[in-house]
């Protein structure tokens, strides 16, 4: 703030007065010039001249009077300002001296304050400490020294958790576990399963596995051809699926195919999966089937590409199989399928354990194609997809027969009579298998040739061989 003049420097700062009668002519100045002549001042006229003078003075005195004066009131002014001001401000100082708590006053909230901020402080600071420490822990590679697979899919929690870990030799200390599930806040996201712990897995690699859910995958493969009881029968050998299986499902309901699951699934879940699939497959194959096929319904698909199914395992034939049974619906032909009559005598077993004989051709039964027209009731097994694609779409050929080759394929022909040649080929082929030596001249045999144990018999025709053959004409 600047400083307010005093008095004594205004004045100070005034023009100083000249003395009296200064710039009056004197009677020195009064000296006559050459070629003039010196006027004579009279006394009346010096009074007069002295006493415009002094009122010329008084008035410049006058205005530098007023002219301090005015000074003089506005440094009072500007004085008074300041001092008002400073008087403001001490005002103020002091109010909020005032209004401030003496320290004694203060002194056990601020204490208080201060003691739970520096509990604060140093417990912010133990968390940061410790959660680098945990950090650190839960990275380090683990105790395992191969991988291993341990099953958690009965264990309640967490804390249960740490401990079978701990137990299996997985991390070092259950804590450690429960520690690290609690810092990731994935208590509510462990899931239940079988898992396979890698080797060193650390305890971050043990939390983040069992909160993935990616459990140790088993897997169950049910071949095609077989009939809803040896299915069963597989389900119940696998040690790793649970429970009972109250009733077996018709055969042709159950998709065969290699089923992936988790521990703990059981038996029955496996089964509604495979019907599922069955259903869904068939109903796909059945909306693209060929347009001329001589079935009805998609039961009627399944009951087929069952037979299909058992009568060749080659994939590459399944839809000339196919095509040679569609075309003898065509002509209205029997289907005379081997598969027919073991199923016929032994249901869903599946296997008759010995070769056919006449007697079994000859035997009627309802799925007997030898005897019946047309296709069986039901399906003599469980057809896979491949089978039913073949089956709805079969090859376009005029052929009506096929009789095994004797390396696990068959011969197909348009004709009896090149069948027949066929199956004499067969069956001498089988005789030198069988090390026989037939003479030439023998006729062929009367019964249907010898057919092996396996689910799939290979050398079955559709038509008995002769000399007593049934072409369904």
């Amino acid at each position: 703030m600047a400083s307010v003049p005093t008095t004594a420097e205004l004045l100070a700062a005034l023009p100083a007065e000249p003395p009296i009668g200064a710039g009056a002519p004197t009677d020195a100045d009064a000296v006559q010039k050459p070629g003039r002549e010196a006027s004579v001042a009279t006394p009346a006229a010096k009074i007069e001249s002295n006493g415009a003078e002094s009122a010329k003075l008084a008035a410049a005195k006058q205005a530098a009077a007023n002219a301090a004066a005015a000074k003089v009131a506005a440094a009072r002014a500007a004085a008074k300002q300041a001092a008002a001001a400073k008087d403001a401000a001490a005002n103020a100082a002091k109010r909020a001296k005032e209004s401030r708590p003496s320290r004694r006053a203060r002194h056990p909230v601020v204490a208080i304050g201060s003691a739970l901020m520096t509990l604060v402080l140093v417990a912010g600071l133990a968390v940061l400490v410790g959660i680098s420490y945990g950090e650190t822990v839960l990275r380090k590679p683990g105790p395992l020294v191969a991988d291993k697979i341990v099953n958690l899919s009965r264990t309640p929690g967490f804390r249960d958790i740490g401990d079978v870990l701990e137990r299996e030799g997985v991390v070092e200390n259950g804590w450690m576990f429960v520690g690290g599930v609690l810092l990731r806040q994935a208590r509510q996201e462990l899931k239940a399963g079988e898992y396979l712990f890698p080797r060193g897995a650390s305890v971050d690699d043990v939390i983040s596995l069992i909160v993935s859910g990616k459990a140790v995958l088993h897997q169950v493969t049910i071949p095609e051809g077989l009939t809803s009881e040896q299915t069963v029968a597989r389900l119940l050998e696998n040690e790793v699926l649970t429970g009972p299986i109250r009733e077996i499902p018709k055969d042709g309901t159950l998709l065969p195919e290699s089923y992936r699951f988790n521990r703990g699934i059981t038996r029955e879940q496996i089964l509604q999966r495979m019907a599922a699939d069955q259903r869904r497959v068939v109903a796909d194959i059945w909306a693209r089937r060929a347009p001329d096929l001589p079935l009805h319904s998609p039961e009627e698909l399944v009951i087929l590409a069952s037979i299909v199914e058992k009568e060749t395992g080659k994939a590459a034939e399944r839809s000339r199989v196919a095509a040679v049974f569609v075309n003898r619906l065509q002509r209205r032909m029997k289907l005379q399928s081997d598969p027919t009559i073991i199923y016929g005598l032994v249901g869903g077993k599946g296997t008759l354990g010995r070769p056919i004989m006449r007697a079994d051709i000859d035997r009627p039964t309802a799925y007997n194609t030898y005897v019946i027209d047309g296709l069986p009731p039901g399906p003599i097994a469980n057809p896979g997809r491949a089978a039913l694609e073949a089956t709805a779409n079969p090859m376009q050929t005029k052929e009506l027969y096929f009789v095994a080759d004797g390396t696990g394929g068959h011969v197909f022909a348009e004709t009896l009579e090149e069948h027949n040649r066929n199956v004499a080929h067969w069956r001498e082929i089988e005789r030198q298998q069988n090390g026989q030596a037939a003479p030439a001249s023998a006729p062929p045999a009367a019964a249907t040739p010898p057919a092996p144990a396996p689910a799939k018999p290979a050398p079955r025709t559709p038509v008995r061989p002769p000399p007593q053959p049934h072409s369904g004409q």
